[in-house]
């Protein structure tokens, strides 16, 4: 083992290299009172980032997750408002995000039960088994996973199933739903190691079940089978639709068909052109599952250009802590001059930080313009959730640069694939272990 003890000598020279530059006692007090980022801040990538695209689909206001890991259900159901907007006049009509969160948290307790039995005669400390304890109780998820959701239970307007204190601030929640959890899998594999038998650990899991149900009920409440539809058009026409289910309303309103979309990921280190699948990732047993087709940017960036040009927009996952400023609703990969600042060479390619842990999607958004001037991309518009309060009235301009190290998977029509390029959906798919996560 290699084992290197830092000297008072070590610190001497550096004290001295440190003391040489005077250029380093300047930067300490600017970076010490302003921060890091504020420092290395370049105002001309700011100044160049205007909120004027070329090819704009025409969106309302936008929605809040506040303090949830929500975003992949918010970012879905845009794209479906977005339709419905379109299609019926309501501009500003949003569907309830509550009401798809209230049946992840039972069915994603559901595969997690199911996956703690089938590894129950794996050691404790085996890779698998600690990758789904690390976060049972998790709000984040995937495109397949909201997909899953909505074919399942359909879904409903905010009207009819409102946001809750802990819908809106989900820690208490998840820290509740990950201590029962993990408590559940250590007595569902006590009863696999007692030999007890199926019937018993099916009774066993259902009663845990039901637990979670109720917990989940007392912090989003509990769906209604029916509720009445009723709202006004953007022409004040009056419009009501009564005692309809949430999946009545989802097949009578949207006539989007959720399985002709596909996952188009950007992952350089792995193999492109290449179907993989993720079902650790899955969270409806018998629902949709995580898959990805692996191409390069430029195939990614085309079919967005060609989904946008026929109004349709679509969900992305990003890195949006690389990068960017919150507030002013920026993303670019020179915002900041960090290398500059520190004079260090902090470079390393997608892949590369990929490898290294250093880039991984946190959060997903959905993709509503693009300008492009002289046949070239400049930048794209992202409607984030994240409320009015920050970028342009909760709007995000997205540099094409950041666009290319930053964003790993988008959701497009199959319609804008290329007849080679839907074929691969059909090949044999590489399988990913489950620490393998997107």
């Amino acid at each position: 083992m290699v084992e290197t003890k830092l000297t008072q000598a070590d610190f001497d020279a550096m004290r001295e290299q440190y003391d040489k530059d005077p250029k380093n006692k300047v930067l300490q007090r600017s970076v010490m009172k302003n921060g890091i980022n504020k420092t290395a801040k370049d105002n001309q990538t700011v100044a160049k980032l205007n909120h004027t695209y070329s090819i704009e689909v025409d969106t309302g206001k936008v929605s809040n997750q506040k303090r949830s890991g929500r975003c992949w259900l918010f970012s879905l159901l845009n794209v479906l408002k977005h339709d419905f907007a379109k299609r019926y006049d309501v501009k500003d009509f949003e569907l309830s995000q509550s009401y798809l969160f209230f049946w992840d948290k039972v069915e994603r307790a559901n595969i997690f039960y199911d996956r703690i039995i089938d590894t129950a005669d794996k050691p404790f400390d085996d890779r698998e088994v600690r990758w789904y304890l690390e976060g049972p109780g998790a709000d984040g998820g995937e495109w397949a996973m909201a997909v899953s959701l909505v074919q399942k239970y359909g879904v409903a307007p905010t009207s009819a199933f409102p946001e809750s204190n802990v819908t809106e601030n989900t820690t208490d929640l998840k820290e509740v739903l990950n201590r029962k959890l993990r408590r559940d899998a250590k007595v569902l594999r006590d009863m696999v190691h007692a030999n007890k038998s199926d019937a018993e650990i099916k009774e066993q899991r259902h009663t845990m079940l039901k637990e979670v149900y109720r917990i989940a009920g007392y912090a989003c409440g509990v769906p209604r089978e029916t509720f009445d539809f009723e709202y006004r058009d953007d022409k004040q026409n009056y419009h009501v639709d009564a005692n309809i289910t949430p999946k009545e309303f989802f097949d009578k309103y949207f006539e989007i068909d959720l399985d002709d979309y596909t996952v188009l990921g950007n992952y350089p280190n792995l193999k492109m052109d290449q179907l993989y699948l993720h079902p650790a990732g899955d969270n409806v047993v018998g629902g949709k599952h995580v898959d990805f087709l692996n191409v390069e940017m430029d195939v990614l960036k085309q079919a967005a250009v060609e989904s946008l040009k026929d109004g349709e927009t679509m969900w992305f996952a990003n890195n949006v802590s690389e990068q960017s400023d919150r507030q002013g609703g920026i993303l670019d990969d020179a915002l900041y001059r960090r290398s500059e600042l520190f004079d260090i060479d902090l470079d390393m390619t997608k892949g590369q930080r990929l490898e290294y842990l250093d880039n991984i999607p946190n959060h997903a958004m959905t993709l509503t313009g693009v300008d492009i001037v002289d046949g070239k991309i400049t930048k794209w518009k992202v409607e984030n959730s994240w409320g009015e309060k920050v970028g342009e009235k909760g709007y995000f301009v997205m540099a094409d640069n950041w666009m290319d190290n930053n964003v790993f998977q988008l959701i497009v029509n199959k319609k804008y694939l290329t007849d080679a390029q839907k074929a691969l959906l059909d090949k044999e798919p590489i399988v990913l272990k489950p620490w393998e996560a997107l």
